[in-house]
């Protein structure tokens, strides 16, 4: 099966439907991750077929969760994930991705013009560091930090009445009992992801009113 089968196989399982664009610049982002990584170690996965589901597919499945987003923070997206794939997705939808790796930064920098996508930005710095005078309404993370860690480097850059989107593996109990004060879970979102066969969650965390 090729790529462009897995991809628009999974994106037809999740309910998701992309223009032929979207689709040739996600596979396009695909093989300039291959590409790039063979030089700068952006993914331990190299396997085309898991790139689509690991990468590809697990990133778009926050998708329908972001319909009242306009402006996306991604906190060490790496090699540019969720916040790529989601920027292609989603052309209205500015991202910012705020990632201190210099090298891959680099590279979103790279994939943002190579790819054409006027509505993505790459920040080389540490979250804590990230000034800006609007704020995000959702700012994601897949696989940066614990909770609590997440909450306390970044809440600062939310909007008013804006989300934190965690993605995470299995249902983080031990986590979510670490939330700082200030802030609760306001919903557990299940991800079932094409190909992959291991458990997702998207952990929405919000200001409880003490925060």
């Amino acid at each position: 099966m090729s790529e462009r089968e897995v991809l628009s196989g999974g994106l037809a399982e999740m309910g998701i439907e992309l223009p032929d664009a979207a689709r040739d610049k996600l596979l396009a982002y695909a093989a300039l991750l291959r590409k790039w990584n063979t030089v700068y170690n952006l993914t331990a996965i190299r396997d085309a077929d898991q790139i689509m589901s690991r990468h590809l597919l697990d990133s778009l499945a926050v998708l329908p969760h972001l319909t009242a987003a306009q402006r996306l923070a991604d906190i060490g997206s790496g090699g540019g994930l969720p916040g790529i794939p989601l920027a292609i997705a989603r052309p209205a939808l500015a991202v910012t991705s705020i990632e201190p790796v210099n090298k891959k930064a680099s590279f979103q920098q790279q994939a943002r013009i190579e790819l054409q996508l006027p509505n993505f930005e790459s920040v080389c710095a540490r979250v804590e560091e990230v000034r800006r005078e609007v704020g995000f309404d959702a700012i994601i993370s897949r696989a940066f930090a614990e909770l609590a860690d997440f909450v306390r480097l970044s809440a600062h850059l939310l909007a008013p009445g804006g989300r934190l989107l965690a993605m995470k593996g299995v249902y983080p109990d031990e986590e979510i009992a670490r939330l700082p004060a200030g802030f609760g879970v306001a919903e557990v979102v299940p991800l079932a992801v094409p190909g992959l066969d291991a458990q997702r969650h998207l952990i929405i965390i919000e200001r409880n009113g003490n925060a």
